[in-house]
């Protein structure tokens, strides 16, 4: 949620801002926010204004009794001051509440370094790893080379519909030591807490990260309980809901900044409004895997620790062997809640492009404001902490990429040598 104060003080900066986003006019509702505002100062001046009658009804009551003369009058007036204070104050709640409907479906702030542009086509490439593989046999597809190794996209549409994924024999104990391999990459090297979450949360909670309101559609979400109890809840679509929510309401001792969280889960996503993209094999799941790391920062390190976290992801596709890109997002093609976010964009030889591995995102204050998570700063002041989120990796386009990446004339899958350890030495995965 953005800071209100710097609405108060900047309304045309911060509208400036948001309109380097994608759909601006989406955002921010500018005259009913003008509307809210101006009443709030409204009715508080006329608090005030009431509170200083009142005082002074309260000292001329006092001076009155304490001569013996009669105060009804006075005592009369203050008691219907009372009434309108109060009528005031309720009033006042119900403002902020409408103020805060307003801002939670309003994005994060774009950082100044990040290239201003309306969609994809405006990020930025900032390095490239490894030399794509030149093959002298005809490539295929992860589709192809998966379904001899267990890679069951029928049974997975027959369980659950399309966009769900079967995996079973080889090519389940792959994605396995993938998961595994990343996990201990991130714990052992990297300095990360592992954490095992909850799968389901509730709605306070995606409200916190930016899921919610705005992004319902994007969920899968169930009512628990009875027909007078029921609650609704939502399956995350990535840990990061759950690692960062972990200190929500908290305020936490400088001494423990960074704190460094990962986890693997699987991660629930409608994928509404993405048509008819990638419906061929595993790029695009319903259901999917992730390795999320999380960090809970300083506010003059959160920019360091972003630089940090991308180097966690780049990491594992070194170690992997897998080429791939890093490319700093334009403010048009930012996730809702990000202040900065590199993309890794990992080879795929059958498509001949990069594709989406790793996003890392600084949020800034973004979602600790809607957490209301802050730390003692070292004047003992309670100041609120920056979150980062970052994939470390996506598992299943992991699995993609490597199936691809590795692929022999036979159909065979070369293992690279740091996942080999997880695959009980095999080095050939055959059909």
């Amino acid at each position: 949620m953005l800071d209100i104060t710097l609405l108060r003080k900047d309304l045309d900066g911060v509208v400036a801002r948001l309109t380097t986003r994608k759909n601006p006019q989406a955002f921010l509702d500018v005259e009913r926010y003008k509307a809210l505002e101006a009443e709030r100062k409204s009715v508080q001046t006329r608090t005030e204004e009431l509170q200083a009658r009142r005082n002074a009804l309260s000292k001329a009551i006092g001076m009155k009794k304490g001569k013996g003369e009669d105060a009804s009058a006075e005592m009369a007036e203050v008691a219907g001051i009372a009434d309108d204070m109060k009528a005031s104050s309720e009033r006042l709640d119900g403002i902020q509440v409408e103020l805060n409907t307003l801002l939670m479906g309003v994005p994060n702030l774009p950082q100044a370094s990040v290239p201003v542009g309306a969609d994809e086509t405006g990020n930025v490439e900032v390095r490239r790893w490894g030399t794509p593989r030149k093959f002298d046999f005809e490539v295929k597809d992860h589709v192809d080379l998966g379904a001899p190794l267990g890679l069951d996209f029928e049974t997975g549409a027959k369980l659950s519909g399309s966009r769900f994924t079967f995996l079973k024999g080889p090519v389940a104990r792959l994605h396995r030591a993938l998961a595994q391999f990343m996990l201990d990459v991130q714990t052992t090297e990297h300095g990360y807490t592992e954490c095992y979450t909850p799968y389901i949360v509730n709605r306070e909670v995606l409200e916190g990260t930016g899921q919610l309101p705005k992004f319902k559609e994007d969920m899968f979400w169930v009512l628990r309980g009875g027909d007078e109890e029921q609650s609704e809840q939502y399956l995350i679509s990535t840990s990061e809901i759950s690692l960062t929510n972990s200190v929500r309401e908290q305020v936490l001792d400088m001494a423990q900044l960074p704190i460094k969280l990962t986890a693997h889960s699987p991660c629930f996503r409608s994928e509404a409004g993405s048509g008819g993209r990638d419906m061929r094999g595993m790029i695009r799941q319903h259901q999917f895997d992730k390795v999320e790391m999380v960090q809970i920062a300083h506010p003059e390190q959160s920019d360091a620790a972003l630089e940090e976290m991308v180097g966690h992801a780049e990491a594992i596709l070194q170690k992997l062997g897998l080429p791939y890109r890093v490319v700093l997002l334009c403010t048009g093609d930012m996730g809702f809640g990000a202040a900065k976010t590199y993309d890794l964009e990992v080879w795929v030889p059958a498509q001949g492009v990069y594709r989406e591995i790793s996003s890392c995102s600084n949020c800034d204050a973004f979602q600790s404001r809607r957490m209301q998570t802050r730390f003692k700063n070292a004047q003992g002041k309670n100041e609120l902490v920056h979150t980062l989120n970052g994939s470390g990796l996506a598992v299943g386009r992991t699995l993609v990429a490597l199936l691809e990446n590795c692929q022999n004339p036979d159909g065979s899958i070369t293992v690279p040598a740091a996942l080999r350890p997880y695959m009980g030495g095999v080095e050939i995965l055959k059909p």
